[in-house]
């Protein structure tokens, strides 16, 4: 895990123990793009390895591949996790460990339970079966009931260094060192977010459209364009993340009915496919939200560039590239005006969150940056 000392130390500690009794409930925290569900996986596979996590025994390769019977993930691209999807998640931790002493449940984006499915998951927590291990993965604890919050052990993580991000990008993935700097910053850290900057031009395109929009916004008349343009740039983004992955999955299911693309479907397979396109829409739906937020912590970071400037405080910019219309603007407005335009996108991203018309959001919030004199 990159830059988490503290975290991987707590949980290795708690696997070189393992045979005395682990804990039976652990919330991980943290930003997007700290690797929140990375670890826990990783802390799953050494639980259940006989060797704290060698990464070559059957148990590990099996939790490497996702098909170890002992650990049971629940993680969705929908907008919530359902309360069905938590109730069948319990039911599964009744049972023991098949392959060694431990059951581990592991539920990613638990932030996105509501409070009723939360409650159906406390019942677990509070009655646990022996040997039944569950990891929460959600960007704060603050997200979680309190009620949760005090039957688990915290784990928190933080967001590593741009350095140590742009580091991972050229070792790992081979990108020049100058973009992985500028990809690792304008990423503010995101790993996945770095890396797909870093590997896609047109995603680099779009980030830069959606600052340059924002700087130009002079009127209504130009926000609400702005706003709509918001909404375009997000969903074209989904669509280029979720189209290969959406012909990946149905090929396989193809493949493992003994089908190829291009064959007639059979009418008994056909309740099959339909199910995987319904999967697959619900998960655009989420991505576009994503999306939306992607661009609001992208703006988010282009006023605290501003704000920067106009402190006269030493900290790098996260936009860099941009520094002259980031001066220009902070030239012509005040920080005062510069920290209410922080405050409206922090608004936007909880009215996103609150499945606010996605559209009346982006309008409100882009006559809220129209360019004002001091």
């Amino acid at each position: 895990m990159l830059g988490q000392p503290e975290a991987l130390a707590q949980l290795q500690q708690a696997v070189s123990r393992k045979a005395e009794g682990v804990y039976h409930s652990w919330l991980i925290t943290g930003p997007p793009g700290s690797g929140r569900s990375n670890l826990a996986h990783a802390f799953a596979m050494a639980l259940l390895c006989p060797d704290d996590g060698c990464g070559v025994c059957k148990s590990c390769v099996l939790a490497k591949a996702g098909s170890h019977p002992d650990i049971n993930v629940l993680t969705t691209e929908k907008v919530q996790i359902s309360i069905d999807e938590v109730r069948e998640l319990v039911a599964n931790s009744q049972y023991g460990g098949s392959m060694g002493k431990f059951r581990v449940m592991i539920i990613e984006d638990a932030d996105r339970m509501l409070e009723r499915s939360s409650n159906v998951l406390l019942k677990a927590l509070e009655e646990p079966p022996a040997g039944t291990i569950w990891l929460l993965c959600a960007p704060s604890e603050a997200d979680m009931l309190p009620t949760i919050r005090s039957r688990v052990r915290r784990v928190g993580l933080k967001v590593p260094a741009v350095e140590e991000v742009a580091r991972l990008l050229i070792e790992r993935d081979g990108i020049d060192s100058k973009l992985a700097l500028q990809v690792a910053a304008e990423a503010q850290s995101h790993i996945g977010m770095a890396r797909r900057l870093a590997t896609s031009s047109e995603a680099r395109s779009r980030r830069r459209e959606t600052l340059m929009a924002a700087l130009s916004i002079d009127g209504v008349t130009s926000a609400v364009n702005t706003a709509e343009r918001w909404l375009d740039i997000a969903k074209k983004d989904a669509e280029a993340l979720t189209i290969e992955k959406d012909e990946a999955e149905k090929v396989a299911m193809l493949r493992s009915l003994g089908l190829t693309p291009g064959d007639a479907i059979p009418a008994n397979l056909k309740p099959d496919l339909r199910l995987l396109e319904e999967g697959q829409k619900r998960r655009a739906t989420r991505s576009v939200r994503d999306g939306l937020d992607r661009i609001l912590v992208d703006l988010l970071s282009l006023y605290r560039d501003v704000l920067t400037i106009q402190l006269v405080t030493e900290s790098a910019l996260v936009n860099e590239d941009l520094r002259s219309q980031i001066s220009e603007l902070a030239q012509n407005t005040s920080p005062a005006q510069t920290i209410k335009k922080i405050e409206a996108i922090t608004k936007a991203r909880h009215r996103i969150d609150s499945n606010v018309r996605d559209l009346m959001v982006l309008e409100s919030l882009a006559v809220s940056l129209r360019k004002k004199a001091k």
